[in-house]
């Protein structure tokens, strides 16, 4: 009797054992997947997409986000705390090539390859727009480098002398190189270097001049809800050259924003593993998402549904066909 007890319990444990395996818990507890929230809301965006998908589109896994400051989530992931870093912008991570050879980290996918960040103005000062009756302001501005001669174009309220140009955020990355910018093109001599307090004001700010078909110069980056909204123009620089860069002397790099795991997330969901690696947008589509999210109100879980919807050929893209039929199938029932 004790050996058959024994054997019982054995094969108890054996079976249980089975329960938990590589199905994502869908035989039993489900398998947390934690991804990122770094704070701004584009990446927001992908993480409601991507607990779609996880949670509708497969068994046995449920999405949960780790709200921190970037640096702290990028250091939760390399402790195997966070799984999933999405909409990740390696460019401003010093240590990401030395975490990515040493294998904390792992580059899953690109996400968005055509990013893009520098100057911006909006379309109307340089080609006019006669359906608001607006002249071209600066009709032969192209480059960063010819704001020298337009500077009387975007006035200073609180310094009639020079131009005002709006820098980037304090403590981003993208403010260090453009204030050099701003100093190597001589472009001090003509325009004050304005820094707001968040990317907020500095979007007010931009919509503000917008709406009263006023111009402005400054920095703006995509994908963004402005950028979907409004029609601006990039103003050229020097092409990107690693080696000038620092010093401002060109372009920013059209930055691949990347889907970034920990070391361990791969054995931990396989199948959530290829989807992830084909979770592919673009910068027009996010930017148009978050238009939409802006003008209508709606949160961001409201925007992921409405945004699979309106580009159903999504699914089949990133899924395998019974799981998109399954996602597609939940979507039905929700309005958006």
């Amino acid at each position: 009797m004790k050996k058959f007890f024994a054997l019982l319990t054995l094969l108890l444990l054996a079976l249980s054992g089975c329960s938990a395996g590589s199905d994502g818990g869908a035989s039993g507890s489900p398998t947390t997947i934690t991804v990122t929230d770094n704070g701004w809301d584009s990446q927001k965006l992908h993480n409601e997409i991507a607990k779609l998908v996880v949670e509708h589109a497969y068994d046995g896994y449920v999405l949960t986000q780790s709200t921190a400051s970037s640096t702290m989530n990028w250091q939760s992931i390399i402790a195997g705390d966070v799984d999933l870093d999405i909409e990740s912008w390696t460019d401003n991570v010093a240590s990401y090539p030395d975490d990515v050879q040493a294998g904390t980290v792992v580059n899953v996918g690109v996400l968005v390859s055509d990013s893009a960040q520098g100057i911006y103005v909006p379309r109307y000062v340089v080609e006019g727009d006669a359906s608001r009756g607006i002249s071209p302001l600066a009709p032969d501005l192209k480059t960063v480098q010819d704001l020298r001669r337009y500077s009387d174009i975007f006035p200073d309220d609180e310094d009639p002398s020079k131009g005002r140009l709006y820098g980037s955020i304090p403590g981003w990355m993208a403010d260090e190189i453009l204030y050099k910018k701003y100093e190597a093109y001589g472009l001090d001599e003509v325009f004050n270097y304005v820094r707001l307090g968040s990317e907020a004001s500095l979007f007010a700010s931009l919509v503000s001049a917008y709406n009263l078909s006023e111009p402005w110069v400054g920095y703006c980056y995509e994908p963004t809800w402005i950028a979907g909204k409004l029609d601006l123009i990039m103003l050229e620089d020097e092409p990107y050259d690693a080696a000038l860069f620092e010093d401002g002397l060109c372009a920013f790099s059209s930055q691949e924003l990347k889907i970034i795991s920990g070391k361990d997330f791969a054995q931990k969901a396989p199948d959530l593993l290829g989807f992830f690696q084909k979770y592919r947008t673009g910068s027009q589509l996010i930017s148009q998402a978050l238009a939409h999210l802006d003008d209508t109100g709606a949160t961001h879980e409201e925007t992921a549904v409405w945004l699979l919807k309106e580009n159903d050929n999504l699914l089949d893209e990133w899924l395998p066909s019974a799981n998109a039929a399954k996602l597609r199938d939940y979507l039905s029932t929700l309005t958006s």
